[in-house]
């Protein structure tokens, strides 16, 4: 895959899809746009999971409501930054649980011809000792380099990716807030405005349960140290970014869609009911709280639960909890769209 460009011009593609192609989750009929000129492929690489999006974009002629359309969307839980928060080092293992990942993305990227390409590698790779390891595993396998974004691209991407296509009577300023794994990114802006301002927070689901949440299920005294390390970390964040003032909360990622979808009580992950759902304070808190109280084997047993995902929901949850709160938000409103779509934007020539 080394012959591979992230820059530069990409010839024109015609708009209609091979005979037979499924596109992903929330994907719009490719035959219905008039002009797409280009097919690119985007990663996320974060503490917890590995995503991936091959999507065409519309010509820039399209405007600015025109909409990506996905051709692939997927997910692994790889759990890159096992033991990061205390070992300083990105654990053998966990580099080639993300291999493996990457190499089957690299396959279906291949496959359906993206001309660009862009990883994006968040906290994990970041703060790893060994980080060239991981770097190096990536360039063989993918056969781009990964990016380690600052925390002002991670911000403009996770925004532009949550806010592009949000209904247009959705309230005025957003705070956005992107929980991952290892970090949690806090972002005001406007739709014409852009990024206003924003902050990056080491409270991520991974961190925080390795940090705190250690029972089975955690004790009252595990989820009241985790509470106050949360909270002082958010009314760090809320003195940098105006999100007080906020009209809007948008919450992007998996801690955030999966309270989401136990909380509208689906029985199955379904991203079209999740994508834009606004859900209470009140709901917010009561799943946290059931969460919480619950074994891995309980919450496993959730039907929307992803088992990647189940020993840190807990503590993803909570952080959306205490957001909400110190914020003064009455609800959230979930978004499947992201840094990952932010990613694909941003190759747009």
């Amino acid at each position: 895959m080394s012959g591979r460009s992230v820059a530069g011009p990409a010839p024109a593609r015609p708009a209609a899809p091979a005979a037979g192609r499924t596109a992903g989750p929330g994907a719009v009929d490719c035959r219905r746009v008039a002009a797409v000129t280009t097919r690119v492929a985007a990663i996320d690489c974060g503490t917890n999971s590995i995503r991936l999006l091959v999507a065409d974009l519309p010509d820039t002629d399209a405007g600015p409501e025109a909409p990506l359309v996905d051709l692939s969307r997927r997910m692994e839980i790889v759990r890159l930054g096992q033991g990061v928060d205390k070992t300083g080092r990105l654990a053998p293992e966990a580099i080639e649980r993300t291999r493996v990942a990457l190499a089957s993305y690299a396959a279906d990227i291949d496959k359906l011809g993206a001309e660009r390409i862009r990883m994006c590698a968040t906290s994990a790779s970041r703060d790893a000792a060994n980080a060239a390891d991981f770097r190096e595993m990536v360039e063989r396998t993918l056969g781009v380099a990964p990016e380690v974004v600052t925390g002002d691209e991670e911000a403009r991407l996770s925004f532009t990716g949550a806010v592009r296509g949000l209904p247009a009577d959705a309230p005025e300023p957003f705070l956005v807030i992107d929980i991952g794994g290892g970090s949690t990114e806090f972002v005001v802006g406007t739709r014409t405005g852009g990024v206003e301002a924003a902050v990056s927070m080491d409270i991520g689901c991974v961190r925080m349960t390795e940090r705190h949440l250690h029972g089975d299920p955690p004790s009252l005294d595990e989820i009241a140290a985790a509470q106050a390390d949360i909270g002082v970390a958010v009314d760090r964040a809320l003195e940098v970014v105006p999100g007080r003032e906020a009209a809007t909360l948008v919450g992007l990622a998996g801690s955030v869609t999966t309270v989401v979808a136990i909380a509208e009580g689906l029985q199955e992950y379904d991203p079209a009911r999740i994508h834009h759902a606004r859900v209470s304070y009140e709901a917010v808190a009561e799943v946290t709280a059931d969460l919480l109280g619950k074994t891995r084997e309980q919450r496993l047993a959730i039907p929307v639960m992803h088992p990647g995902r189940a020993d840190v929901i807990g503590a993803g949850a909570l952080v959306l909890r205490v957001i909400m709160e110190r914020a003064g938000m009455p609800s959230v409103v979930a978004s499947e769209h992201d840094i990952l779509d932010g990613i694909a934007w941003s190759l747009q020539p």
